[in-house]
Order: structure tokens, then C-alpha cells, then sequence
């Protein structure tokens, strides 16, 4: 049996084919999953070390229920994956005597993952990433170590817009925009598919019984050629930050990880309602406070914080690299929409300020990715 993931900035989605059903499932890893009902089961890109000597880690959801997810730890680490195969990472912490770099943190996080996949008791022979198309060689050389330990048959890699063009089954499209926008981050990514209508894309092999590919020459990465890219540190945890500075002015409340994650319920369950309510118990004055928000006041703390002229900016930024290559608004085939902030209705709405409503694609913001990875 195949595995996908989706290993993201801000969350991890792991799909395998279902043959009772005749289609993907997305998989619930006890324990590591967070369960919502607005959403299927997410695993947060969160890991914290308990012993770094012994690669003793915590992962997933299993980090917010211990209340290790304190930004000031140098423990806890989230957003790791975009420091992973990057020439400059900033400051290196050693923990337990130590050195502890993303790309070591990375190798945790998935080794957890896999071993919880294996715990479902599911016969996994094959493993499939998906990957950053401006990383992929990065990726390439990371995976190809890490998947040395991994005790599976197979283990491949399949760049993220062409993952997502499978998944929302336009992988005959010629043009895509792929608009990923996330907890932590939002990219553009205007990309040409390589992807014969004849054959199914192979993806790239870097494990095959005892033999190790990923430094194989024989292999040719075919990946989407990215035609116009731009991105932005911009995503769903920078308006939990605005929604609690909101609540801290207007209620006096101060900040603390418990409103910021009341934040973002506040902000999900309004992607479906016009109000939305969430009650706070201070155990320390023992007071209960209740948060409530309305979507039009949620547009505004938006607004206020130019959110659309950042989005506005980041869309004429593609646009025009698009237009050096030849390239206008009306030769996008389609839009692809990922990542958890795509489901805002303001961002939708935006979005369809550019592009007519039948080329936008949004019914499966979080699983389109690691879905369209089964089809290899």
C-alpha cells in the first residue's frame, strides 16, 4: 500500500488509497492528529525534544495537549520546514550537547510520522513526499538520507504543484496558478505542468529495496517549471496574532497561547457562520470571559491591517513576471487553491476579483496535495 504526505509549513496530511471505497482517505494518526469538524485530520508541524542525545521527540497535536508549545522554549520548533535544505538558517541551538538544525528536526518529525503510520497496522511498501518545486533538488538530497532509515520498499518524491494538479484533476491543464496560503506563509506559483496525457507521472525514486537513488544520474527530475513565483511571510497564524491583539484591547484580556488558540477557532468557524463565539475560563481570577466576533468585524481587523493590499501586491508581483514570459491573465488554464487561509470567504472573494469563478478550485484546500500524490 502507497502513503502520501503532505509534510507543510504549518500542518502535515498523510492520504493512502482506500480500495473499499475506490478513492483517497485521508488518515487520523491517534494521538498526533487534530481533530476539527470543519476540517479532516491535520497533524501540526510541531515537534518538541525531550532528549536530543537520544532523539527522544514529541510531534503533532501531542505538543499543544502537553502545553509544550511555548515560542520562548528552545525545545519546541514550528515552521521548521522552511529552513530545510536553505544555505543560511540563522541561529543553531544545541540541546543535550546537540547541534540541532532543521533539516536534523525534520528527519525527527517524519521518523515519528512513519512510525505512527506503522502503528495503524496498515502494509505500507510504499512511501510518497511531496515537495517545494523551487526546493526539489534540496529536498532530493534531504529526503534521500532521511529515507535510508526508513523501513520501507519504496520511497518517492513528487514536487506540490503537480501533486495538487492530481489531486483536483486537472493535470491536462497546461498553465496553473497554485495559490498556497497557509498558516505561516503565502506563494504564488504560476507553473507549466510536465506531465504526458498518455502515462502517469513517475515521481522521483529515491529508495527502491536496498538501493539508495536519490544521487542517481540516471534519473531526470521531471518537476512543473515554475513560470512566475512570489511569496510572502503572510498566513492564518499573523491574523490569530491580530484577532488576540483585538480581544486584548477590547476585553482587556492578556495574551496567553490558550486566546490565541480560541482565536483561531473564532477565525475557522467563521469561514462557515456570520458569528461565531468562543467562552474563556481564567483559572487565575477565576473570571470567564466570552469572545465573540462577527465575519464583518473579522473583514475589518483585516482591512485594518492591510491584508488585501498585501495580497493585491503579491498578485501584480506574478502577474507581471507572467506577462515577461509571455503570458496574460486569461492564458491561466486554472487556480489552484491550498492551504487552511484559502477557506476565508474574504480571500475567496478576492480571488475571484481576478479570475472567473469556474477556473478557481477550493473544495480540498488541505488534501489536494497529498491526494493528488496517491495517482503516481
Amino acid at each position: 500500500m502507497a502513503i502520501a504526505i503532505d509534510f507543510g509549513t504549518s500542518n502535515t496530511v498523510i492520504a493512502r488509497w482506500n480500495p473499499a471505497a475506490s478513492q483517497p482517505e485521508t488518515l487520523k494518526l491517534p494521538g498526533l492528529s487534530a481533530i476539527s469538524a470543519q476540517n479532516p485530520p491535520l497533524i501540526p508541524s510541531l515537534l518538541y525534544v525531550e532528549d536530543a542525545a537520544q532523539s527522544k521527540v514529541i510531534v503533532g497535536q501531542q505538543v499543544r495537549d502537553k502545553g509544550l508549545d511555548l515560542s520562548g522554549d528552545s525545545r519546541f520548533f514550528r515552521n521548521f520546514k522552511r529552513g530545510i535544505g536553505t544555505s543560511v538558517q540563522g541561529f543553531v541551538p544545541e540541546i543535550d550537547g546537540q547541534i540541532v538544525n532543521f533539516e536534523r528536526v525534520g528527519e525527527w518529525y517524519l521518523s515519528q510520522i512513519v512510525s505512527s503510520i506503522r502503528e495503524l497496522s496498515l502494509p505500507v511498501d510504499s512511501l510518497i513526499f511531496t515537495v517545494p518545486v523551487d526546493s526539489f533538488e534540496a529536498y532530493r538530497h534531504w529526503l534521500g538520507k532521511v529515507s535510508q532509515s526508513l523501513q520501507v520498499e519504496q520511497v518517492r518524491m513528487l514536487d506540490e504543484p503537480t501533486a495538487a494538479a492530481l489531486g483536483y484533476g486537472l493535470a491536462d491543464r497546461e498553465n496553473l496558478l497554485v495559490i498556497d496560503f497557509g498558516g505561516g506563509t503565502l506563494d504564488l506559483s504560476l507553473v507549466r505542468l510536465d506531465i504526458n496525457s498518455n502515462k502517469k507521472p513517475l515521481g522521483f525514486l529515491l529508495k527502491w529495496g536496498e538501493k539508495l537513488l536519490a544521487e542517481s544520474s540516471a534519473q531526470k527530475a521531471k518537476v512543473a517549471r515554475i513560470l512566475a513565483k512570489v511569496g510572502q511571510n503572510l498566513g492564518g497564524s499573523d491574523i490569530d496574532n491580530w484577532l488576540v491583539d483585538y480581544f486584548v484591547k477590547t476585553k482587556g484580556l492578556v495574551k496567553s497561547p490558550i486566546i490565541a488558540r480560541l482565536a483561531e477557532r473564532l477565525k475557522i468557524q467563521l469561514s462557515l457562520l456570520e458569528r461565531a463565539t468562543e467562552v474563556y475560563f481564567d483559572d487565575e481570577n477565576f473570571e470567564t470571559y466570552e469572545l465573540e466576533l462577527e465575519r464583518a468585524e473579522f473583514e475589518s481587523i483585516l482591512s485594518e491591517h492591510g491584508f488585501f493590499e498585501n495580497l493585491d501586491e503579491c498578485m501584480n508581483q506574478v502577474l507581471q513576471q507572467a506577462r515577461r514570459q509571455g503570458l496574460e491573465i486569461g492564458d491561466i488554464d486554472a487556480v489552484l487553491l491550498v492551504g487552511g487561509t484559502v477557506q476565508i470567504p474574504a480571500v475567496q472573494r478576492w480571488i475571484e476579483q481576478y479570475f472567473d469563478r469556474d477556473k478557481i478550485k477550493c473544495d480540498r484546500p488541505f488534501e489536494a496535495i497529498a491526494q493528488g500524490a496517491l495517482q503516481l
